[in-house]
């Protein structure tokens, strides 16, 4: 019997490749296995019949738009991850759903294999790899971009050709995107040089905030334990909620995000990134953050945001260390609740209102007005004691600097 080996199948050219070459090389079964993460109906339609029309023997598509947000987005936005100050992960934590399905396919069809169209240059490898590791490792892993001697785009559409498998791609595509229902990422082409501007043919999400409407839009989001539950007080699911928000922030330029990043493999990349409902949660939730968390545990969230951040980019979503940075994360966000008001205007989203049950604002306290509840001879002791240590080495003429020579005085 021949081996069978389950494929992550997008339709495009690469996978539509690696079909006919897994059956010619390796001699085996292919079944291909399509993850809807909400990259759309354009790029859905049809691949069941183009799988198998390239030489898979099946093709299943699984629908993981809602499990990919609730368990996968909301809880890295909840540990405040953001790669390299920027980057809001999209590509980074679909790839940890997909392969999670892929190996439990894998398992259900009695595969001995899995594979995936990911170059040898990039990072989703890895994170798909890294999956498959820690949770079927007995899984064989056939990587063909690191197996076929075809290195470019007008290879693969001549061995596409040669095979009499239909490709709608041409050597002339400028960019390759990754899209699902969190953002849209573009790389190539002019994107390349990181001296060119971002070329205004690239976008698809989002508006040029220049052309974008001259009145700003408000949109109200309520947060439950740091997760968002409802926009403009209409409760939905995660998948659904995104969608709201990006339909509402992309016409407003909000979103966009040009970087130029460091690989996990070690070479740096630009790429282009649109994210506008995940633009408009991570503000709203700064500023809930804002009303409800006290300094220490806003530090401790930062520190644990840096560190899931780059787990996550680097495909270890399935290891014990993200597992204890999740649940820092979720104890210190079970206070972060409440509604958040977020105004986009021109490519900006800026929560400009926020209330809380659980704030830990007390305007009696902050006022600038008259008070009855602090008093502010109390700050003496406090100032004495907080300057404590740089008191006694001042004393001993230990201090890290002295007072310059008054001018015109004696040394």
């Amino acid at each position: 019997m021949a081996e069978r080996v389950v494929l992550a199948y997008s339709g495009g050219l690469d996978t539509s490749a690696i079909v006919p070459w897994l059956v010619e090389t390796h001699g085996c079964e292919v079944i291909a296995f399509v993850a809807d993460v909400g990259q759309g109906d354009d790029e859905l339609a049809g691949v069941e019949k183009k799988a198998k029309n390239s030489g898979a023997v099946d093709c299943r598509v699984v629908d993981l738009k809602r499990a990919f947000v609730e368990e996968f987005v909301y809880p890295t936005m909840a540990a405040g991850a953001v790669y390299e100050g920027r980057y809001l992960l999209g590509t980074s934590m679909a790839r940890p759903i997909i392969a999670r399905a892929q190996a439990a396919m894998a398992r259900e069809v009695g595969a001995t294999a899995v594979a995936h169209g990911c170059t040898g240059k990039g990072n989703d490898q890895v994170r798909f790899e890294a999956t498959f590791s820690a949770l079927a490792p007995e899984l064989k892993v056939i990587a063909p971009w690191r197996e076929w001697a075809m290195r470019s785009r007008e290879e693969l559409i001549a061995y596409c050709k040669s095979k009499n498998v239909p490709v709608t791609s041409t050597a002339e595509k400028i960019y390759s995107r990754d899209r699902n229902l969190w953002h849209i990422s573009h790389e190539g082409g002019a994107i390349e040089n990181p001296w060119n501007e971002p070329p205004a043919d690239a976008w698809m999400l989002t508006a040029d905030p220049r052309e974008a409407p001259d009145a700003p839009v408000d949109v109200s989001l309520t947060f439950e334990h740091g997760r968002p539950v409802a926009v403009n007080g209409e409760a939905m699911a995660g998948d659904e909620l995104v969608l709201r928000l990006n339909a509402i922030a992309g016409p407003h330029g909000v979103g966009r995000v040009d970087l130029v990043e460091n690989r996990c493999v070690g070479m740096k990349s630009r790429g282009l990134y649109e994210t506008p409902g995940g633009a408009v949660i991570v503000e709203g939730l700064a500023g809930l953050e804002e009303l409800t968390l006290d300094r220490e545990a806003a530090q401790l969230r930062r520190e644990i945001g840096l560190k899931f951040a780059r787990l996550v980019y680097d495909g270890r979503w399935f290891t014990p260390t993200r597992v204890a940075l999740q649940a820092a994360a979720d104890s210190i966000m079970s206070r972060v609740s409440g509604e958040v008001v977020v105004r986009l205007y021109k490519g900006t989203a800026t929560a400009i209102k926020r209330k809380s049950a659980m704030s830990l604002y007390a305007e009696d306290y902050a006022t600038f007005g008259e008070d009855t509840v602090y008093d502010q001879k109390h700050a003496e002791g406090f100032i004495r004691l907080f300057t404590l240590p740089e008191r006694i080495a001042g004393a001993k003429g230990i201090g890290t600097e002295s007072l310059p020579t008054p001018a015109g005085g004696r040394a």
